[in-house]
């Protein structure tokens, strides 16, 4: 065993589909010996870290018998050493062979295997091949990580010399196989999760798809996707609605409960629910997302609208819905739920934002009301702040509770320190001001500037990224997938196809086939929307599917939770409501 080449790349923009892309996934071997240190090695970087780089993923590791093994597989003679991404190309080492946690020295170092490649969309760019990223986990020809253990030279010719066997003795295709592949064997699963050498991320995985197994989820891969909480049903069901009621300026509550025959819907603090109205009777349906904003375990369901300049499903709901009406909604869903944590959290709204944090205040008062609350609400004056009088009384049930209540523009006869706090708009310097507390979970919801400056000033005092969740219906140029439009619809809408409604963005239109998938007419759209295999194989662009049915090209791997749909490799077989 032995290394072959040492290769080293610094990210690049280079044009991919009609736009600029950064990667840094084209290697160059080098000559003489270079410096592995703890992050990568000497003149190599990593362009996207939130899949590569790291401490456990700083080298990453390929045979030259992978590469003869696609040479005659794709017929193709002209692969050149770190064209799939690597940093060394070896000789030996195999991903069926190998395991976790080996340790090996090289040269004056020592590294040790952590994990498989996480499979990416760029693969398919180096190579010229954009099924490889799925061709590699379905061959188990992934490739690997290592971690440096001692800092040292290293060059191409050295010997491989292993020092250490890994715990459990799983082999780098086994655990990739584990997690992307359609069986998840519970004990298998326990297994992998006593590797120490594991890295957290696969860890985490594995937890997740060790929990759904517990709890019997039949469908989906809750290590690509995240917990999966079942639907209580697809499609929409009609409800009744019991009453409305106005809770401030511009903003009207509705409570619901479902029609003679219909189970009552259990849902997280957070979650929100489709609206399907019909304003004309000849025209499409809207599809409109609203978060419940009531306590979970109730009777019924409440949400609030707000009434928007031209907004035509707010306007319906304020001057069209009435009690004892029918109103056709979906089942609970959506990830901006409340985690389990103890730690303090910090829940911030502007506007009618407000709804989903209100429902997760429900939630701590009556089963965690010792926990550390802080709340804070940005809206107009009074006149435009919903739910005061709920909020005090929730606050009250609290041990420890701080409200702060921002006004960017006060009535005459509203006084600071008595109806409100601050005036003016939340900032860095009021958040400073404040002293949360650094370990705070924080949870945000409001308009698309709101979400990113706080989201900024938040981070900018020390608050972790992964303890900050954001909740956003529709979209602006801040948020749009980076080119600075809002949500529009294709530019060529000339299609004869199923209706597609993106609902969250509301944004409706007839499919065409030029798009290929819903993932490309999602982009068509300036939607944003997150991906990363686009072959089915890493849900990352997982979505909700609130009603219609879909065909896949090519199939996943794995198929989504109920209730879901991978849009980077899926069509429409009927009219679609996406969550996006």
């Amino acid at each position: 065993m032995k290394v072959i080449s040492v290769n080293v790349g610094q990210p690049r923009d280079i044009p991919w589909r009609g736009q600029m892309v950064r990667t840094s996934v084209f290697k160059t071997p080098v000559a003489g010996r270079i410096h592995a240190r703890k992050f990568n090695l000497d003149g190599d970087a990593q362009a996207d870290l939130m899949a590569h780089g790291g401490e456990h993923r700083a080298v990453m590791v390929y045979q030259a018998e992978s590469y003869q093994y696609w040479g005659e597989t794709l017929q193709r003679t002209d692969f050149t050493y770190g064209q799939f991404g690597e940093n060394f190309t070896i000789e030996g080492l195999a991903d069926n062979e190998v395991c976790i946690g080996d340790r090996f020295r090289i040269g004056s170092a020592i590294f040790e295997v952590t994990q498989p490649r996480v499979t990416c969309w760029r693969v398919g760019i180096s190579t010229g091949v954009p099924e490889m990223p799925a061709l590699l986990v379905t061959h188990k020809r992934p490739g690997f990580y290592f971690r440096v253990i001692q800092e040292g030279d290293v060059g191409a010719g050295d010997v491989i010399e292993k020092i250490a066997d890994g715990d459990e003795k799983m082999t780098v295709a086994d655990i990739e196989a584990l997690l992307y592949l359609k069986d998840h064997p519970e004990d298998k699963l326990q297994q992998a999760l006593k590797i120490p050498a594991l890295s957290q991320g696969w860890k985490g995985s594995f937890q997740n798809l060790l929990d759904a197994v517990l709890q019997g989820a039949a469908k989906g891969n809750a290590g690509l996707s995240g917990p999966i909480e079942p639907l209580a049903w697809t499609g929409f069901r009609p409800f009744i609605v019991k009453r409305t009621r106005m809770e401030c300026e511009g903003v009207r509550s509705f409570e619901l409960i479902p029609s003679e025959g219909n189970p009552i819907p259990s849902f997280l603090p957070g979650q929100h629910i489709a609206v399907r109205i019909h304003p004309t009777r000849s025209g499409a349906p809207l599809i409109r997302m609203y978060s419940l904003c009531g306590p979970p375990g109730e009777s019924g369901l409440r949400i609030a609208v707000k009434l928007e300049t031209n907004g035509a499903g707010g306007t319906y709901m304020h001057e069209q819905v009435h009690d004892g009406d029918l109103l056709e909604i979906s089942a609970p869903r959506g990830t901006f739920t409340l985690t389990e944590s103890k730690k303090p959290l910090v829940l911030l709204s502007a506007g009618v934002g407000i709804t989903p944090l209100l429902s997760i205040l429900h939630h701590v008062a009556r089963l965690d009301p010792d926990r550390e609350l802080w709340w804070i609400h940005s809206c107009r004056n009074r006149t435009y702040e919903a739910f005061r009088d709920e909020v005090t009384t929730l606050g009250m049930q609290l041990s420890s509770f701080q409200r702060v209540v921002i006004y960017s523009s006060p009535n005459n006869g509203e006084h600071c320190g008595i109806d409100y706090d601050i005036k003016g708009h939340l900032d860095l310097q009021s958040l400073q001001d404040m002293q949360l507390p650094i370990e705070s979970e924080c949870y945000l919801c409001g308009p698309p500037a709101y979400l990113y400056n706080i989201t900024a000033a938040l981070k900018t005092i020390g608050i972790a990224d992964n303890n900050i969740k954001s909740e956003l219906f529709g979209s602006s140029p801040e948020t749009a997938g980076g080119n600075g439009k809002a949500p529009h619809l294709p530019a060529e809408n000339t299609g004869l196809g199923p209706l597609v409604t993106f609902s969250k963005s509301k944004v409706s239109f007839r499919w065409h086939p030029r798009f290929g998938s819903l993932l490309e007419a999602a982009e068509a759209c300036d939607i944003p929307v997150k991906w990363s295999c686009r072959m089915g194989v890493c849900h990352r662009c997982e979505t909700g599917m609130i009603d219609g049915t879909v065909g896949y090209s090519p199939n996943p791997l794995d198929l989504p939770a109920d209730g879901n749909v991978l849009i980077c490799c899926a069509v429409p077989e009927s009219a679609v409501d996406l969550d996006l």
